[in-house]
């Protein structure tokens, strides 16, 4: 029952474009504003699509304003829902490789 509820969420408006979106980390806001989604639905999904494992919390970052924001960023490369024999949906990770580079990046940029 989970890949159908998985393909349920990724069926959602504005699924499919915040995860094309959060190749990089950003915020709700953020995503809100470049995919001109009102910010609640974009919150919406980004707690289905976290709950799915498909959208990871990346960070919490101080802004201007010294306030906490949170960033996220897509956990998969890739979705694949095939139907030959019966409904089975794979999903591909970032590699451990693009999840450290991003990681040192992050590091370096904040010192």
């Amino acid at each position: 029952m989970a890949s159908v509820d998985l393909l349920r969420t990724l069926g959602n408006k504005y699924s499919a474009e915040i995860l094309d979106a959060a190749d990089e980390p950003q915020s709700a806001q953020d995503l809100s504003d470049e995919l001109d989604i009102p910010i609640a639905t974009c919150y919406r999904r980004i707690d289905e699509l976290t709950e799915h494992g498909l959208l990871e919390l990346h960070d919490s970052i101080l802004s201007e304003d010294r306030r906490r924001i949170k960033v996220y960023r897509r956990n998969v490369e890739s979705v694949t829902v095939d139907f030959d024999q019966s409904m089975a949906i794979s999903v591909e990770e970032r590699s451990e490789v693009t999840n450290k580079l991003d990681d040192a990046w992050r590091t370096l940029s904040e010192g």
